[in-house]
């Protein structure tokens, strides 16, 4: 077992690589009533065409991750939250863009919980009947989506943004897309991305870090995994430009809905760039943007915007966007006057006394953060699965520059790489 130490936010962590190639974190947490752990793998909505080792390619429905993440809670003695549930734990699952995660908080019976998530997730049990049953409820959930302003409003500008990655496509698929799955496709899924070498599991809280290891030796020792070669993603080359400069969707909203995104070419392969990357954007836009920003008080104060305003940056080896939005009374005003904005900013650049302001409380956030073991676990899987760590991003948000900060909003903002998506009433 591997102690990390990071002595700058005072915290230990134990980490070993199980034989099978299953990675694991421990985190503990004097004090913590609660426990929290999550198992990973690296699979999402994305993964749409794939390799293992020097197989051939294959290409599988989209929305089959999230297919798949619902049909591992069913198993033969009946749902597994009902296991959780009399062990005193709260389970959930959830399938974003480039991962799965599985999880459970609980303040007893930490051992057993842990034991039942792991053998769950690594025991899918999927037939004709059950894969078809699902179908019906997943279409039903994307029906549902369908009638929602805030995902419509999301997802229409991924779609406006991007041509042919992926990632412009619904986490749950289509109607379409999910009749074309069947169980053969869901094992072939399973047996690619769930195999150890490609999970994570990382348990934050009240627990013994040798304990927590012990316990996962031993689960793992009772089970037989061939070992696999390296998983391979292709992805169609995604043009520069964006597919639709203006996205506009009708639904009865009391008030339209107006997103803004500026696409990058793709974000970057190696780990350290992209992280310094995506905080140099959150303290950009931030600065820019935020609720203690000019702009922000301007917009709010002749009701261009209400608190429902935001921003986000996403980026990954493949992708690199910004959104920015919420509701408004008048979408094109807005428009013009974010842009107005914008531009005068990239003229003078940022205020030196905003951006450390700024940046303290991007740190605070962070340190803040780390008393959650929710977010903790969240957190530092997302960056792990990017080759990044969570635990790092202190002494990097120190570092970082108002002159970088100035370079990526003179950059960043591309109005050729610009896309709107609007919810809005048939009638505006």
């Amino acid at each position: 077992m591997e102690t990390l130490a990071y002595p700058g936010v005072q915290e230990t962590l134990y980490r070993e690589l199980m034989p099978n190639g299953l990675e694991v974190v421990v985190l503990p947490k004097q004090g913590f009533s609660k426990t929290y752990a999550t198992f990973s793998t690296k699979y999402g909505s994305v993964d749409n065409r794939f390799a293992v080792g020097s197989q051939e390619p294959i290409s599988v429905p989209d929305g089959i991750a999230h297919f798949l993440e619902h049909k591992m809670f069913e198993e033969p003695t009946g749902d597994i939250f009902a296991t959780f549930a009399s062990q005193g734990a709260s389970a959930n699952a959830f399938t974003s863009f480039d991962r799965t995660v599985y999880l459970f908080s609980a303040t007893e019976q930490i051992e057993a919980n842990l034991e039942t998530l792991i053998d769950f997730v690594q025991n899918p049990y999927f037939t004709d009947e059950n894969v078809e049953k699902e179908k019906g409820i997943i279409e039903q959930e994307i029906n549902m989506y369908r009638d929602n302003a805030d995902w419509r409003v999301y997802f229409g500008l991924i779609d406006a943004l991007y041509h042919k990655h992926p990632i412009h496509i619904d986490i749950a698929g289509t109607v379409e897309s999910i009749r074309q799955i069947d169980k053969e496709t869901l094992y072939r899924c399973y047996e690619t991305f769930y195999h150890p070498s490609n999970m994570f599991l990382f348990v934050v809280g009240g627990v013994e870090p040798e304990a927590v290891m012990k316990l996962v030796r031993d689960n793992q020792a009772r089970k037989t995994f061939e070992p696999q070669g390296a998983i391979e993603r292709f992805f169609e080359p995604e043009p520069g430009t964006v597919k639709e400069p203006i996205k506009k969707t009708a639904l009865p909203v009391s008030m339209p809905k107006c997103m803004i995104g500026f696409k990058e070419s793709r974000g970057s392969d190696d780990p350290e760039e992209m992280l310094r990357t995506e905080l140099t954007m959150k303290l950009m836009l931030d600065a820019l943007l935020g609720s203690s920003s000019p702009i922000y008080h301007a917009l709010y104060d002749d009701t261009l915007i209400t608190d429902s305003f935001g921003h986000e940056f996403n980026s990954s080896e493949d992708y690199a966007f910004s959104v920015i939005g919420g509701e408004t009374r008048d979408p094109d005003e807005l428009l013009r006057r974010l842009r107005e904005a914008i531009e005068a900013a990239q003229a003078k650049g940022l205020d030196q006394e905003a951006f450390e302001r700024t940046k303290r409380k991007k740190i605070g956030g962070y340190l803040r953060m780390l008393n959650s073991p929710e977010a903790i676990a969240s957190e530092f899987t997302r960056y792990r699965f990017r080759g990044a760590d969570l635990f790092k991003l202190l002494p990097v948000y120190e570092e970082i520059t108002l002159e970088e900060a100035n370079a990526r909003l003179r950059s960043h903002f591309d109005w050729s790489r610009m896309a709107v998506s609007i919810v809005a009433k048939d009638e505006v």
